[in-house]
């Protein structure tokens, strides 16, 4: 018989980013569910077409919740019989200099970004180290590498995503578990396209290929992780940013 599929776990599986993502797992033959907070029929029917004919579920999920995120891994294992994949994709900005920063735009930010971390690995590893398989894959970001102004509460977040992505990478290395995290420039979603023309041009100005990205790059990246035969990668910080970004 062949091999039952890999089951694939993508938060923020509605954005731009996470909808590439989803299909890039899809067309690999993962089975794979997008977790997003509740949407309406627009985008639902949008993301619908995005998945150009390929069978993804969606889930209703506030990746904040930490029992929620309990009852979506164990809803999944239980249909699915296992969760081989996370990808933790889910994130918010609520950008603010510190001086003015209000304790919500910190708490949001930390909640979504971090603490989703938290609350999905939490749940799903020890499926995963039972059955000796897992991929778990951080989205993190270049701005949680350099700074960026405005953005203490984003930068802290994706800066403690990767650092709790090496801690737990060796905590489950030995049991065939790995634990990465990518790290994107800019790329062209919607966030992006709504700068003012002129701040995008001296964006792209300082990208050394000459461009912002496109989310396939980071669903490439992400199905390069979580391939059967990547096992020997693990507690990583992949840069997918066109060079903006370059350290040992």
């Amino acid at each position: 018989m062949p091999p039952s599929p890999r089951v694939a776990l993508v938060t923020g599986g509605i954005g731009g980013i996470g909808s590439a993502i989803c299909l890039q797992l899809a067309r690999q033959g993962c089975r794979v569910i997008a977790a997003d907070l509740v949407h309406d029929a627009a985008r639902a029917e949008a993301f619908g077409v995005a998945m150009q004919g390929q069978p993804v579920e969606t889930v209703a999920l506030d990746v904040g919740d930490y029992d929620a995120c309990a009852a979506v891994v164990q809803d999944v294992q239980a249909r699915h019989g296992a969760l081989d994949i996370l990808v933790n994709a889910a994130g918010i900005t609520r950008d603010g200099t510190l001086r003015k920063m209000q304790r919500a735009q910190w708490d949001d930010v930390i909640r979504v970004n971090l603490d989703s971390v938290f609350n999905l690995c939490r749940h799903a590893v020890e499926g995963m180290v039972g059955r000796g398989f897992g991929r778990i894959v951080n989205i993190s970001s270049v701005n949680g590498q350099t700074g960026q102004f405005g953005q203490t509460n984003y930068a802290a977040a994706k800066a403690g995503m990767h650092g709790f992505t090496m801690a737990l990478a060796r905590e489950v290395a030995r049991k065939g578990v790995t634990v990465n995290s990518i790290a994107p420039g800019y790329i062209d979603t919607p966030l992006v396209q709504a700068m003012p023309d002129a701040v995008r041009a001296d964006i792209v100005a300082t990208i050394p290929v000459g461009r912002t990205g496109v989310p396939d790059d980071i669903a490439r990246t992400v199905a390069f992780l979580v391939a059967d035969d990547a096992g020997y990668i693990t507690g990583a910080n992949l840069p997918v940013n066109g060079g903006l970004f370059m350290s040992f």
